[in-house]
Order: C-alpha cells, then sequence, then structure tokens
C-alpha cells in the first residue's frame, strides 16, 4: 500500500498498478482503492486484516465427493444441521474459487450423479486412451510421450508432465469437440495453460481440423473476420459485403473443427458479440476454445457469450508439495535435488509458476551441458534464481 500511495502522490499511479495488487491478495479493484484512500485518509498503510468466511479441510473433501457442485455441497451442509452458520451459495462460489486459484487442490472422487441416462465419456468416443501413473501423495503424474511435436516444452530433455491439471484440460478439450463446445480456459501467465492446451489438442484423433486464430490488440469486427476468414483457409474467397462474408464463415463452421483462440482476453465486447452470433448459428458444428490470462474477465463482460460457455478451466499455479514431483518429471536435472532445495527455490522465486520453473531449468541446463553426471546443488541453484530475479 505504501508503495501505491508514493506512486499517487507523484502522479504515476494507473490501474494497472491497482489491478495488479488485487489479483495479488485476491480481492477486487474497488477494495483496493478503498484500502488507497484510507491510507490517504488515516495514515494506515497496510491492508486491513479480513475476518471472512473459509473452507475448512472437511468441507473441502465434501466438496470433491460431490464433484466441485457448489449447490450440492451447500445443500449437503444444510442438511447436516449447519443452519445460520452455512454461507450464502454467492459466499461459497467466491470462496471456493479464490482458493482454487491459489492453487488449492479440489480432489474428485467420482462424477456427479445426473438423472437420466448417461451420456457415453467423450474422451471414449474421442478415442482417447490416457495411460494414469500413480504419484507421489495420491496424485496422478504421467510422461505420456505421444504427439508432442507441437508442445512447445521449451527445455531440451524436457517432457510434459500430465499433472491433474492438465489431465482435467485434455478432458474439457476432448469434452468439446465431441460437443461442439465453447470453453474458455485461463488462470494467471505462466501457470501451463498453452502448454497444457497444445499438449491436449494434439492428443486428439484428427489434428489436423486444429486451427488457431492469432488477434492483435483490441481488434475490430472487419478485422476479426479476416484473420477467422484466414485461419480457415478461405483466403481471397471471403465476400467484401459483411453479410456474404459472415455467411462464407458459418459455411465454413459447418465441418466438424476445433477453433484456438489464445490471447482472447484482447478481444472487445463488439468482436465477442460477433463470435456469439457465429456460435449461435444452428448450422455451426466446430468447438471454440477461448484462452488467455483474464480470458475469464473477458467473457464476463458479454453475458451473451459468458452463458453459452460450456467449461470454465482454471489452470492453476503448482501448490507446494507437488512441485518436487513435478519438476523431476519434468526434467531429468531435477530429480537428485533435494525437496529442501526445491522448497526454497519455490519459496524465493518459483511460487508454483511453471514457466519460472522452465525457465530456471533452462539455466540449469545451459550451466551443465557437457557434464556426464551433472548434480545440481544450492549454489548452482541460486546463480540460476539470481538470473532470473536479480541477487537474493
Amino acid at each position: 500500500m505504501r508503495r501505491l500511495l508514493e506512486r499517487q502522490q507523484a502522479g504515476e499511479l494507473a490501474t494497472r498498478h491497482v489491478r495488479a495488487v488485487a489479483e495479488t491478495v485476491g480481492v477486487s479493484e474497488r477494495t483496493v482503492w478503498r484500502w488507497l484512500e484510507q491510507a490517504k485518509t488515516t495514515g494506515q498503510l497496510e491492508a486491513p486484516v479480513r475476518q471472512g468466511y473459509a473452507v475448512s479441510d472437511e468441507v473441502w473433501a465434501l466438496l470433491g465427493e460431490v464433484g466441485g457442485n457448489v449447490a450440492e455441497l451447500r445443500r449437503r451442509l444444510a442438511a447436516a444441521g449447519g443452519g445460520d452458520s452455512v454461507p450464502s451459495a454467492s459466499t461459497l462460489h467466491r470462496v471456493i474459487r479464490r482458493d482454487r486459484r491459489a492453487g488449492r487442490a479440489l480432489m474428485v472422487e467420482r462424477e456427479p450423479e445426473v438423472a437420466g441416462p448417461r451420456r457415453p465419456d467423450p474422451l471414449s468416443e474421442l478415442g482417447l486412451n490416457v495411460v494414469a501413473g500413480q504419484g507421489t501423495g495420491g496424485q496422478v503424474f504421467l510422461r505420456e510421450q505421444k504427439h508432442l511435436a507441437q508442445v512447445p516444452v521449451l527445455v531440451p530433455g524436457a517432457q510434459v508432465v500430465l499433472t491433474p491439471a492438465v489431465r482435467s484440460v485434455l478432458r474439457t478439450v476432448a469434452h468439446a469437440v465431441a460437443v461442439g463446445a465453447v470453453v474458455c480456459l485461463y488462470g494467471d501467465a505462466g501457470h501451463g495453460k498453452t502448454v497444457a492446451l497444445q499438449y491436449a489438442l494434439s492428443q486428439l484423433p484428427h489434428p489436423a481440423r486444429v486451427r488457431r486464430v492469432h488477434v492483435g490488440v483490441h481488434p475490430t469486427v472487419p478485422e476479426l473476420r479476416r484473420v477467422l476468414a484466414d485461419a480457415l483457409e478461405l483466403g481471397r474467397r471471403l465476400p467484401r459485403g459483411a453479410g456474404e462474408a459472415d455467411l462464407t464463415l458459418v459455411n465454413a463452421l459447418r465441418q466438424p473443427r476445433v477453433l484456438v483462440l489464445d490471447e482472447a482476453q484482447r478481444l472487445p465486447g463488439p468482436a465477442l458479440e460477433f463470435l456469439r452470433g457465429l456460435w449461435d448459428h444452428p448450422d455451426t458444428d466446430t468447438a471454440l476454445v477461448l484462452a488467455g490470462a483474464g480470458s475469464e474477465r473477458a467473457l464476463r463482460r458479454v453475458p451473451v457469450l459468458a452463458s453459452r460457455v460450456l467449461t470454465w478451466e482454471l489452470m492453476p499455479r503448482l501448490i507446494s508439495r507437488e512441485v518436487a514431483t513435478v519438476m523431476a518429471a519434468f526434467h531429468p536435472l531435477w530429480e537428485d535435488v533435494s525437496e529442501d532445495d526445491v522448497a526454497w527455490v519455490d519459496e524465493h522465486v518459483g511460487h508454483g509458476n511453471f514457466r519460472t520453473w522452465a525457465k530456471l531449468t533452462s539455466h540449469l541446463t545451459a550451466e551443465t551441458y557437457g557434464k556426464s553426471r551433472p548434480v545440481v546443488d544450492r549454489r548452482m541453484l541460486e546463480r540460476a534464481c539470481a538470473r532470473l530475479m536479480g541477487p537474493l
């Protein structure tokens, strides 16, 4: 808060600074602005401690038993005699969403019960045969090496690690492709959204049907129409008139495809409305994956499109107890590093951010290049961390 106050007094405070603080401490931007006003008035520079509702381990386990269904969780809490102590549905949703964004793992023990006949598993419909390997602590990790040519692991010798979060993305993408739905993949920068998404796309039985849409910052509707035409390989066949051009796009979207639009948070409201119109057409048979840090906030600003999102898939940060196992599976350099050293790196630099860990691995790979039996010790870790963050 002191830094924000200093920037405001110097006339350098911008909304992005407030937004960064809000995302870091898990509150709204309005709350940070209120804290800042209080700091100017009272001189209190520390953010007030909020004594809000917290989900206990027992309630969190019950949430896993009901398949992550918050409404069912609240019904069971009320039936158990919670009475007035049971929070409102909005409070439960907010606190659970905050904990999941912070990396709290939700272990779903079974699928939620659904009335009526069960639909076939989209994974089996698509022929995605995933073999589960058991890691430490009952969590599932894989070193599945099928179709990895298009997955950007970025570090020589590294492998895609099929963590529970990556498996969830795999299932979400498979489901979306099976039913031609819209999904949103979101999470903070560096948590591994792109790697998880590209891995899931590489496992599809028909990866050639995947089309990627590359957009600039705040594209206009004509610009978005043009990049969609390029992604669908329509080229110069797109008519000049907007109505005829949209009809050409709809005709192209009749074929079963997957359209991937990364950095979806760049899209303004009119562009998102345009996408909604295309996917509302009854002839559209293409799944749409909207991904990016902040993409969920962009979609929420267009309720008519947000209401059509089948799955909101959060890519959380690595939790501290799984970092050592994940990194040992990610690259052989981490296999002999002690858990204490891994915990030290995560506390000082890594912070559960997979991109940061990949960059550290790249530095260590370069330093140990040519050594027959490279050993990563604390001094080497300190040097690699210093290259990323400066002297510790």
